[in-house]
């Protein structure tokens, strides 16, 4: 697949995504969408690639949907049905590759509820972050309903969503919705240092170690011992196929 408003590249164990409309501050069409798909898959099954990166050409990393995009045929279509939409959150979340979100500048609605699903985020000190839904009258998507709280807890998930209100990046830390902030200049670059840290970890343990995380997180203690057994049993076996022994 070609595209048109997605760049991708490999280097070093580091599969590189960029929503490339800069003009635009990268605003999210249903096009950019079948691309970012295609990509993010692309990444999935190419071997050399162990870690993930998503970020945004430019001053932004997504301002929001393109509402203009919104008028000409089939775009309309290929947001609310296309499966970036449907299925890219869960198959993130479940992604067996670690993933990071540099976001460098604004991430405005689908900017935030596309980023929640990712392992890490990290943003600029001066990224503007907003989920402005309430104000269009819509509701959040994207897995959001879920990701969202658990990151930030209700309450602030509830502020975020119910004032539309904007925050900058040391308050998206403080609530807990990203996990670093650093200047403008170095979110790609802190990105990318922490996909490689992650790149050159074993690909099965850093698997089965999210695999552990994602179980473990509404599960009582006695399911947590549960889970760290059978999932660390699954390890043992999954390095014994590979390594022949």
């Amino acid at each position: 697949m070609g595209y048109e408003q997605v760049l991708y590249e490999v280097d070093e164990g580091v599969g590189l995504i960029t929503l490339n409309r800069p003009e635009k501050l990268n605003a999210f069409t249903g096009t950019m969408g079948e691309e970012l798909w295609d990509a993010f898959n692309r990444a999935l099954d190419d071997d050399e690639v162990r870690a993930i990166v998503f970020t945004g050409a430019g001053r932004g990393f997504c301002a929001g949907v393109d509402l203009k995009a919104l008028t000409k045929p089939g775009e309309g279509e290929k947001i609310s049905g296309g499966d970036f939409i449907k299925k890219f959150p869960t198959a993130m979340y479940e992604s067996p590759k670690p993933s990071v979100c540099a976001m460098n500048g604004a991430a405005i609605g689908v900017g935030v509820t596309m980023a929640v699903s990712f392992d890490m985020r990290i943003a600029a000190e001066d990224a503007k972050l907003a989920v402005p839904f309430s104000k269009l009258g819509i509701l959040a998507g994207f897995g959001s309903s879920h990701l969202l709280p658990k990151l930030v807890g209700r309450g602030n998930a509830l502020d975020l969503l119910l004032t539309a209100r904007s925050i900058l990046g040391p308050e998206a830390l403080e609530m807990g919705l990203v996990n670093r902030v650093v200047p403008a200049d170095q979110v790609l670059s802190t990105s990318i240092e922490i996909a490689r840290t992650m790149a050159g970890h074993d690909p099965l343990v850093i698997d089965h170690c999210k695999q552990l995380i994602n179980a473990g997180q509404d599960a009582t203690i006695a399911e947590a011992l549960a889970n760290e057994s059978r999932i660390g049993a699954a390890l043992r076996a999954a390095k014994a196929a590979r390594d022949g022994s």
